[in-house]
């Protein structure tokens, strides 16, 4: 599966678009974007870095994201084995559909609410948590239904914690949204091709070394570094489906089996052959 940016569109009319288990542990993605978020991890312990709240979840998490909240991916430097459901509604779902129903005002608080970021607990998380595995296998009729059921038991839910004290504004302006999206919507449509920082940073209208301290500031580390990570995380994939490790190498953009070997090792700790073998062993 290709792993999607979140700051994307996908050709669709449904409010809610799945990603069904992205793994993005070797990558630092420090990302909002103005779909509400629904995420559920389990088989993982790690950081838990939404807005301005920092603190660690310990073998499962289910918090719900509001609109624009900068976070960062829950499954950060995990490495042990685990699952993640990301659910994503559009803002338009809000606007269009639920305020204008008057019986889904639950659903209406329960978004409203979003804005603090809400991790959920106890018996919600492990309810929820079943219903968002199987949503991946639904036609997309149930699965529309479903997405409703599971807002409804969270409206109704009492097992909760709100991560900030007020709503969260996101201190990035528009323009700089925008910024962010088209950086990280180049990467995912040439992360096969060379991208060089002088490009990148006339897409910005900016010089290399602005672009440079821009970047670092904006995402924490390096674009040469978020490069790199995001090939390396095409390239696990290319690796359990059967790509020998130069077929992948040159397909995630690399354009040296040296280089890539150095960076596979580099951002896993190990080098790919070693990879695919202990994968494959599980």
């Amino acid at each position: 599966m290709k792993i999607q940016l979140e700051t994307f569109e996908q050709p669709t009319k449904s409010p809610f678009r799945l990603l069904h288990d992205p793994k993005l542990n070797h990558l630092y993605y420090w990302h909002f974007h103005p779909e509400f978020e629904l995420v559920y991890i389990e088989g993982a312990s790690a950081k838990r870095h939404v807005g301005d709240h920092i603190s660690h979840y310990k073998n499962n998490d289910l918090v719900l994201i509001g609109s624009n909240i900068p976070h960062l991916n829950f499954d950060h430097g995990v490495k042990t084995n685990y699952l993640k459901e990301v659910l994503h509604i559009k803002p338009s779902f809000k606007t269009d559909f639920i305020e204008q129903t008057s019986e889904l005002q639950s659903l209406e608080h329960l978004l409203e609410l979003s804005k603090y970021g809400i991790a959920f607990t106890g018996s919600t998380k492990t309810e929820i948590g079943k219903l968002m595995k199987t949503l991946h296998t639904l036609s997309p009729f149930d699965f529309f239904m479903r997405v409703v059921t599971i807002l409804k038991l969270l409206s109704q839910s009492k097992e909760f914690e709100l991560l900030h004290k007020k709503p969260f504004i996101n201190k990035y302006r528009k323009k700089e949204q925008g910024r962010l999206r088209k950086i990280y919507g180049l990467i995912d449509e040439r992360y096969q091709d060379k991208i060089s920082l002088d490009e990148i940073a006339t897409l910005c209208h900016m010089t290399k070394p602005a672009f440079c301290r821009y970047f670092k500031k904006a995402t924490g580390t390096t674009f040469i570094g978020f490069l790199n990570q995001y090939r390396i995380s095409q390239a696990k994939r290319l690796l359990l489906t059967g790509k020998n490790i130069s077929e992948t190498c040159y397909a995630c953009g690399f354009e040296s089996l040296s280089y890539f070997n150095r960076t596979f090792r580099k951002i896993t700790d190990e080098n790919p052959s070693e990879f695919r073998r202990r994968y494959l062993n599980q």
